[in-house]
């Protein structure tokens, strides 16, 4: 099972990260200073570290800096914005740089890209009788290979991911066609409707009016 370290010093969004991340299946851990998180760290097996900057005893940065040997996967939590901190902390070896306040969805989102990225994330997500395999990138339905395209494997893969929550078309532009993607909205429309045949999820793969979509497990 994946396991992530918590290092954030205030407990209501330390609470609320843990429960997050908790529904989507991974261990955590909290922890609320710069010191214990080192000594967590080295002497630990995370598959990956969600660290804040400013802690009590030494900051993140210091704590990315004594942990560095460890390799551990670091995203930071921070409500710094200038951007002289966000190139330090990736400067310093961060895998990602996040500026509180975030939405739950992001956070998740960001955090299964690092750990793909690592090759800790989930190779498998299953919805009904639908399974993908990330790793060998196929798609099974009922026991038959469904053939997709790449686009079409990546938004189903985005939703299957996301179960039950929200997915806009923003986010679709920006994790599937990635962020300087120009094209319309109407380029997520199309692929939509096209998995929703594919895989017969007409009724499941549903529309929020002037939002986006959901995958519902209803």
């Amino acid at each position: 099972m994946v396991k992530i370290l918590i290092v954030e010093d205030e407990i209501n969004i330390a609470r609320m990260i843990e429960a997050n991340i908790a529904v989507v299946g991974y261990e955590t851990e909290l922890c609320d200073n710069g010191l214990d998180a080192v000594d967590k760290i080295m002497a630990g097996d995370y598959d990956l570290v969600l660290l804040d900057v400013m802690l009590p005893g030494i900051d993140g940065f210091e704590v990315m800096r004594r942990v560095e040997s460890k390799g551990v996967p670091v995203i930071f939590l921070t409500a710094l914005q200038d951007v002289t901190d966000k190139v330090k902390g990736l400067h310093l070896g961060a895998e990602d740089y996040i500026v509180k306040p975030f939405e739950n969805v992001e956070l998740l989102a960001r955090i299964e890209v690092v750990l793909r990225r690592s090759n800790k994330g989930r190779n498998n997500l299953t919805y009904e009788d639908i399974e993908i395999d990330l790793t060998k990138h196929s798609v099974m339905q009922g026991g038959e290979e469904v053939i997709l395209t790449p686009k079409e494997f990546d938004v189903l893969a985005l939703f299957m991911s996301n179960i039950d929550i929200l997915i806009t078309r923003e986010r679709l532009l920006a994790e599937v066609w990635g962020y300087d993607f120009v094209g319309e909205s109407r380029t997520v429309d199309i692929h939509v409707q096209k998995v929703r045949r594919k895989l017969n999820l007409q009724n499941k793969l549903v529309t929020i009016p002037k939002l986006g979509y959901r995958l519902e497990s209803r």
